[in-house]
């Protein structure tokens, strides 16, 4: 899978945790930077982010800041974008069960590395169910 990858300065750190993950799993990865832990606006990478999901150019995203509240409300501000702020397993399986989340956001100050990559793993092997969703996903996009 294609997976478009982006942080600001808060969740640098833990970056570097999911893509080391992203690839160890075999998926393709686009850093959309930080690269250096340079301070960055978030809403300007949760919209590069945004941008290459919603074109089609990856499949989903991964946006991190330093709660993950930040790029999750700029990222949703895309109409195209399902994201969702998850800090634990159950919120993850859920936001692809029953949302069909397209983007997971994640915060570098408030998750410790061995959870985001639980998280990470979750989200990334839970498919979409369908059924009732289907509509729901739709009111969203009306």
């Amino acid at each position: 899978m294609k997976i478009a990858l982006g942080c600001d300065h808060g969740g640098f750190g833990l970056k570097a945790t999911v893509l080391a993950l992203l690839r160890e799993l075999g998926h393709t990865v686009e850093d959309c930077g930080v690269m250096a832990g340079e301070t960055a606006d978030y809403p300007n990478i949760a919209a590069d982010v945004c941008s290459r999901v919603a074109s089609g150019a990856a499949e989903r995203g991964i946006l991190l800041c330093g709660t993950g509240i930040g790029v999750a409300i700029a990222a949703n501000r895309n109409p195209v974008i399902r994201a969702a702020l998850c800090s634990e397993s159950f919120s993850a399986r859920m936001s692809r069960e029953h949302n069909d989340a397209n983007v997971l956001c994640l915060g570098g100050r408030t998750l410790g590395p061995g959870l985001a990559e639980e998280i990470v793993r979750i989200w990334l092997s839970t498919q979409f169910v369908g059924g009732r969703h289907v509509q729901r996903i739709a009111l969203l996009q009306e």
